[in-house]
């Protein structure tokens, strides 16, 4: 197929890609703006050894992944639950609770998420001070030249918006939308390859010259139907339809993109 073909196919057909691309992303513009809002809030804890010993260092990185999974246990939630006297329960504190250990620095990160920024700040700020608290009773007991500090670095300051993010959903919208529009105009044309267009496609079917064709006044007098015996408004319609159609679906697509 020569590139010309292609050329006009696309700007016979390019405003269905377009218009698929502008439908998705408006749709995932508008899923974003009535979907609920969640706040992220993070605070980040200092691991540090009592003194700069080697063995004591090797020690330190070794217990970050257990300082994560203590944070993350369900006693701990609880204190923290208790102490900043919120409404949920352990399962539900841990499901949007997210704890990272970093051993190149020494520092642990608790990350919260919820429906609600002062809610978000309370449950990390409290989890952090129940740790660090805890940790500090635990140095009462062992020599203090092997004691391995944790202090907050800083306290939560504010929280961010973590979903839903209309602007990467409006590009994933228009990038599956765009996607959707090629794949409807490849059908269309896929439905037409039968179609001799020019005298060159008469020619290459029949294999001999073209000697006369029919005035465009008298091709005029079907342009009310379709090949199939059909109204023409009929085709429009199935391409706005079934375009919408994959528009909606790729919004969808969008937003689980956006959401893992």
């Amino acid at each position: 197929m020569e590139f010309r073909h292609y050329l006009n196919i696309a700007l016979k057909r390019g405003w269905i890609v377009i218009l698929v691309a502008a439908v998705a992303a408006m749709a995932a513009l508008g899923v974003s703006l009535i979907m609920p809002k969640i706040y992220e809030a993070s605070i980040q804890l200092s691991v540090e050894p009592a003194r700069p010993d080697w063995g004591l260092n090797q020690a330190t990185k070794d217990l970050m992944r257990n300082y994560a999974f203590n944070i993350e246990s369900h006693s701990m939630t609880q204190k923290a639950i208790d102490r900043a006297q919120l409404d949920m329960t352990t399962d539900q504190f841990l499901a949007d609770l997210d704890v990272s250990s970093d051993s190149s620095n020494l520092t642990l990160t608790i990350l919260t998420e919820s429906r609600s920024e002062g809610e978000a700040v309370l449950m990390a700020q409290t989890l952090a001070d129940v740790f660090v608290e805890d940790r500090d009773q635990w140095n009462q007991q062992i020599d203090q030249r092997d004691r391995i500090y944790i202090n907050k670095v800083d306290d939560v300051r504010y929280p961010v918006l973590a979903s839903p993010k209309w602007k990467i959903n409006m590009l994933a919208g228009a990038v599956f939308g765009a996607i959707a529009g090629a794949i409807v105009v490849f059908f269309l044309e896929w439905l037409q390859s039968d179609i001799l267009r020019s005298a060159n496609d008469v020619t290459k079917a029949i294999g001999m010259p073209v000697l006369g064709a029919i005035p465009a006044g008298v091709e005029a007098q079907g342009a009310g139907r379709t090949r199939w015996g059909l109204p023409g408004w009929i085709e429009p319609g199935l391409v706005l339809t079934f375009g919408l159609g994959l528009a909606l679906g790729a919004t969808l697509g969008a937003l689980v993109v956006s959401l893992l």
